[in-house]
């Protein structure tokens, strides 16, 4: 017995001294770490919307359905002709909503009959004109309008480099707070990307209506992780 004791605690001596100087798990973490400065950085670029989009439509009421939707009909078909006449191109008009319903204000079984169309106006400074057009031809609803720029990709792309070069400015204030040294990127992300568009809107259009066309902010937001030197 005494000689099976003693071999187990040979075994056990064996067993221990075989794990000295092995390196122990870092719980997880890599042993390798990258390291580095991350920020992140906006850019902004206004701009004068160029383009307009914005809805028109027709109410008509009568005392049956058809009748509301007939004169409905004719009143519709002339203000299409005013915007085609004001230079709104075919293209840009597109038929948005048709309906017809029971219309019971006053107690007395009426019918209500709606046409709208979507138009995009591409010279801003003909917008005013356009409203007019449509109102004189029976025009009674309009909503908008929306003011935009037609082709945003170029400020985009300026707004996204203003963005990196504040990013970069911002590393390098903290890399001077540290006191380290800013390296190459090693890692930049387009975070977000927005266009605060101008929006306007009437339920009824006068005569001579003004448009002003204000700006439009189109921004970028970029974060970059810089190297540490």
């Amino acid at each position: 017995m005494l000689k099976i004791a003693t071999a187990g605690i040979l075994l056990l001596a064996l067993v221990a001294l075989a794990g000295v100087g092995r390196p122990e798990p870092a719980g997880g973490a890599s042993a390798e770490s990258a390291g580095g400065i991350t920020v992140t950085g906006v850019g902004n670029v206004d701009a004068v919307p160029d383009q307009a989009e914005l809805s028109v439509g027709v109410s008509t009421k009568g005392s049956t359905a058809r009748e509301a939707l007939t004169a409905n009909a004719r009143q519709m078909r002339q203000v299409i002709a005013a915007l085609r006449e004001a230079g709104v191109a075919r293209r840009d008009i597109r038929t948005q909503d048709v309906s017809v319903g029971g219309d019971y204000e006053d107690g007395a079984d009426r019918y209500s009959a709606t046409n709208s169309v979507s138009i995009r106006v591409r010279q801003v400074d003909r917008l005013g004109a356009v409203l007019d057009a449509a109102s004189r031809a029976g025009a009674n609803q309009v909503y908008g309008p929306s003011l935009t720029r037609e082709n945003t990709q170029a400020l985009e792309r300026r707004a996204l480099e203003l963005a990196v070069e504040d990013a970069r400015q911002r590393a390098r204030a903290l890399a001077r707070a540290a006191g380290v040294g800013l390296g190459s990127v090693t890692a930049i992300t387009e975070s977000t990307a927005y266009d605060g568009v101008v929006y306007a809107q009437r339920s009824t259009v006068a005569a001579d209506t003004p448009i002003e066309e204000g700006t439009q902010e189109i921004g970028a937001s970029v974060t970059v992780t810089f190297a540490i030197e």
